[in-house]
């Protein structure tokens, strides 16, 4: 039986220690990997999105998409809600994917 793949997306809502924020950290890896392959083969248009949703193609525009997001996040009260320092590490690391 194959192991189904699992998204970033789906797997952020059960981050809630160290072990599932490491395993989260690698299917965000993992994800990008997998854009870039799809990339090479087949580019997306470079007024959208990766094939698999990635705005940010370069380590530091997903570091600074982050940390804005973070910041909008902290200045709204968006992750302030939750008590799970994992989740929100998790979902700050993940904005840097999608965040503009």
């Amino acid at each position: 039986m194959t192991e189904k793949h699992i998204t970033p997306e789906e797997f952020l809502d059960t981050v809630f220690d160290e072990k599932s924020f490491l395993k989260f950290l690698k299917i965000l890896s993992e994800d990008w990997e997998n854009e870039a392959r799809i990339e090479r083969k087949t580019p997306s248009s470079s007024y959208s999105s990766g094939a698999l949703g990635w705005e940010n193609g370069t380590i530091g525009a997903f570091l600074e998409a982050a940390a804005a997001c973070g910041v909008d996040h902290l200045e709204t009260g968006g992750l302030e809600s939750s008590s799970n320092i994992w989740k929100k590490a998790a979902s700050i690391i993940y904005s840097g994917k999608v965040y503009e």
